[in-house]
């Protein structure tokens, strides 16, 4: 006869006790541990700085602290300090770089730490993070990012601006010290001059003169080095789009380019491509910031789809990138959330005019009829045809002008832009063109006024991708283009247009009917005095005048945590944020208007992030 008493735990381990010895979930050691470097790092950093915190019962902790010991405690605390953040970083990222030096440097600091202080804490804190990167080495398989001989430079002048504050810091945390009164242009000179290993200007009583000293020559000897380094590694240029990808993706465009208005937009050359395993869908993407970014829907076949995405988040589990979708419509959103867990979130509304549906009769497009039909009276023409219809000299032109009339010193577009025009392989795209004669008219593009551009989308659609014009045209020539554009259509063979994204229209649009609540007031509030930068209400009043269709748009991704990051990349992606170091001469200039520019009422506005661009008025 056998007994049991239900709910005696008394020969159970407790939990919290399992849950100590059995460790932490592989998954989370890499921010753990990334986590715990980088504390390291900031103790260190401070340890060699602060003199107070040298002294003080705290420091008792911190000398144990790989890093921090040796002769100059002071100047090897602080550029111990700087490495290990650098290396705490790519440990978060999982890179296998780091796990591979961290590997190296624990050990190496354990044994200093043996050998000049013969402290066991030291290495029990070395060997607890040793063994984690050990157990857990298969974490730490992040593959090297995209890199080329500018991160050298831009690590440069990071490094000497950082080591340039953190150098006033250090001549400055000690008062009483100091001999005399230097202002700021001494003690500027002075850390200057101690990063190339100089004496400066300032003067210290005491052996604190060798403390500053050799602290400044560490942070100079730092940047030195690793500038060196990164100037010699080997290139790992970023993935561009190949001539045989582009011809894979062209053969799906033809056949399944007429689902999404954006599918003509993976044809962009700045980006890389992941294939299905049957090859009949393929994601495109370009790495920003550590966040990669897709854009639009996955080309071809929707059942093949999942493959595709399958192989764009083993690519970006391979490099430890942050996974993102900008400007996927409803059903490739629910695709993306139902295969890989990720979270939608509507970003606005795509604008789509059904050419049967089209026209310029009735009150409701009264204003685009007007201005039309003043601007054809002042002798304005338009001309509707493909780029293969265009003689070489009106393709130049059509370049010229469009370089030009750019009203950003770069080109804006990612997700709804091609970024080139009249190329060999684009014929079937279109070109909507005003022109006018003008007498004594100088202007190096003929009677070239302003210009549309639109991409194929499948056999009967087409996609606005590019909107330029002169400066001193007269308003409404965005307006003449579409019209003239819709009206082209039916001889085309065109039966829908694709306009501008309109970031969230529906809040602008809900927010200024009769009983929207406060909340929804105060958003759409927010919305137009941003409208004052990124002109988000003003693009919505463009789309708007041509009564179309309105089709959600999305973003997909992983955390809500990544969002601010994501964001970031997508401005970055878009061309309204530019990281690149600044040119220190122009290889070229724009040809600038030949007469003053004219009143702009009623015309369009620069595009927002993951819009068509339109020409600035």
């Amino acid at each position: 006869m056998s007994s049991r008493i239900d709910g005696d735990k008394s020969g159970q381990v407790p939990k919290a006790v399992r849950r100590i010895f059995r460790g932490p979930k592989p998954e989370s050691v890499p921010g753990l541990v990334g986590t715990a470097v980088m504390i390291v790092g900031l103790l260190d950093i401070a340890a060699g700085v602060f003199p107070r915190f040298r002294h003080s019962r705290f420091h008792s902790f911190t000398e144990v602290l790989p890093g921090s010991l040796g002769p100059f405690a002071a100047a090897l605390s602080i550029s111990a300090g700087v490495l290990i953040l650098l290396l705490a970083h790519g440990l978060k990222r999982r890179k296998r770089r780091a796990w591979r030096a961290a590997v190296v440097l624990l050990p190496a600091g354990a044994v200093a730490q043996f050998t000049y202080r013969h402290s066991f804490l030291g290495v029990v804190i070395a060997a607890v993070l040793l063994g984690l990167l050990l157990r857990h080495q298969s974490e730490f398989k992040a593959l090297p990012d995209p890199r080329s001989r500018w991160k050298a430079l831009a690590n440069f002048v990071l490094m000497s601006a950082g080591s340039i504050g953190l150098g006033l810091v250090i001549v400055n945390v000690h008062p009483n010290k100091v001999v005399g009164n230097p202002g700021l242009y001494e003690q500027i000179t002075h850390v200057v001059y101690g990063l190339f290993g100089f004496e400066g200007p300032v003067a210290y009583a005491g052996r604190v003169s060798w403390t500053v000293g050799y602290s400044l020559g560490a942070l100079g000897m730092l940047t030195a080095v690793t500038t060196v380094y990164l100037a010699f590694r080997p290139e790992h240029p970023a993935a561009r789009l190949t001539a045989d990808d582009e011809a894979k993706l062209r053969e799906l465009l033809a056949k399944h380019g007429g689902r999404d208005s954006l599918g003509h937009f993976a044809l962009r050359r700045d980006k890389a491509v992941v294939f299905s395993p049957s090859g009949k869908a393929a994601v495109t993407y370009r790495v920003v910031s550590g966040v990669m970014l897709a854009s639009g829907d996955p080309v071809g076949d929707v059942e093949a789809w999942p493959g595709a995405i399958e192989r764009f988040m083993e690519e970006a589990k391979a490099h430890s990138w942050t996974p993102a979708v900008v400007g996927c419509s409803e059903t490739g959103g629910e695709v993306w959330t139902r295969e890989t867990g990720l979270d939608a979130l509507e970003l606005g509304d795509e604008a789509i005019v059904d050419v049967k549906d089209f026209s310029l009769a009735g009150r409701a497009m009264r204003n685009v009829r007007q201005m039309v039909k003043r601007i054809e009276r002042n002798g304005y023409t338009t001309k509707v045809r493909r780029v293969s219809e265009l003689t070489e000299e009106e393709l130049e032109h059509v370049r010229g002008a469009a370089e030009a009339w750019r009203g950003t010193d770069t080109e804006r577009g990612f997700s709804m832009a091609l970024g080139r025009v009249g190329d060999p392989g684009d014929g079937d795209c279109f070109i909507a063109t005003a022109h006018r004669v003008e007498e004594g008219d100088t202007s190096p593009f003929g009677d070239l006024k302003a210009i549309l551009h639109f991409v194929p989308w499948g056999k009967d659609g087409m996609s606005l991708e590019l909107m330029r014009r002169d400066r001193a045209a007269d308003p409404g020539m965005n307006e003449l283009l579409i019209v003239a554009a819709l009206g082209a259509c039916p001889e085309l063979g065109v039966e829908k247009v694709s306009l501008n994204f309109a970031m969230f229209r529906a809040a602008l649009a809900r927010g200024e009917k009769i009983g929207a609540g406060p909340v929804l007031r105060m958003w759409r509030g927010l919305l137009v005095f941003l409208s004052r930068w990124f002109q988000i209400e003003s693009l919505y009043k463009f789309n708007e005048k041509f009564r179309p269709r309105w089709e959600p748009r999305f973003m997909v991704y992983r955390h809500t945590r990544d969002l601010p990051r994501i964001g970031f990349a997508v401005m970055q992606a878009e061309g309204f944020v530019t990281l690149a170091l600044p040119r220190l001469f122009e290889s070229r200039r724009r040809p600038k208007p030949v007469r003053p520019c004219a009143h702009t009422h009623g015309e369009s506005v620069p595009a927002q992030a993951g819009e068509r661009e339109v020409q600035a008025a």
